[in-house]
């Protein structure tokens, strides 16, 4: 815990910048009626009932000193789709960082080896060391939860207006 602490209070360095990253996983709803748009003086209409149109996995990428959130919606929750949002942070949202350093829980797919997994060696090796690791500790799950409860909750309010997820909301 003392680790995560002690990154959470270093100063701000462009050039190492922090990014906490943590996924959820949604249900994703389909309408079984249409909507009845608003009129004057009367409020949309939607029916209740929905149908069930499988999962998405959400990873949130956050960097509270930057003023930068980023939400990739992705199909499973794979140690290659870990690759792939890393290779994302490295190479385009923080490609001029000399450091990406990374706060993250201990989830079985958050290691370097999911890199390896999905890359041949020398990318996997190039992109182990664009970041500075970190893990919130195993039995922290409120910790963790807290960090990023606030900015699920805001991705959910404001771009999907406090619904459901549903298909056109992707």
């Amino acid at each position: 815990m003392e680790d995560v602490l002690a990154v959470y209070t270093r100063p701000h360095d462009p050039d190492c910048p922090l990014v906490c990253l943590d996924e959820t996983s949604k249900q994703l709803l389909a309408e079984t009626r249409v909507p009845i748009p608003m009129k004057p003086g009367r409020p949309a209409r939607c029916d209740y009932e929905y149908e069930r149109n499988g999962t998405a996995n959400l990873f949130m990428m956050f960097a509270p000193l930057e003023g930068w959130r980023h939400i990739k919606v992705t199909e499973r929750h794979t140690a290659v789709d870990y690759a792939h949002v890393l290779k994302d942070l490295a190479d385009v949202h923080f490609a001029n960082a000399r450091t990406i350093v990374l706060v993250q829980d201990n989830l079985n797919i958050h290691s370097k080896a999911s890199l390896y997994e999905a890359f041949p060696a020398a990318e996997a090796r190039r992109l182990v060391e664009r970041f500075e690791w970190h893990y919130t500790p195993k039995h922290a799950r409120s910790f963790n939860g807290e960090r990023h409860a606030t900015t699920f909750g805001l991705f959910r309010f404001h771009l999907l207006n406090a619904q459901p997820l549903r298909i056109a909301s992707l």
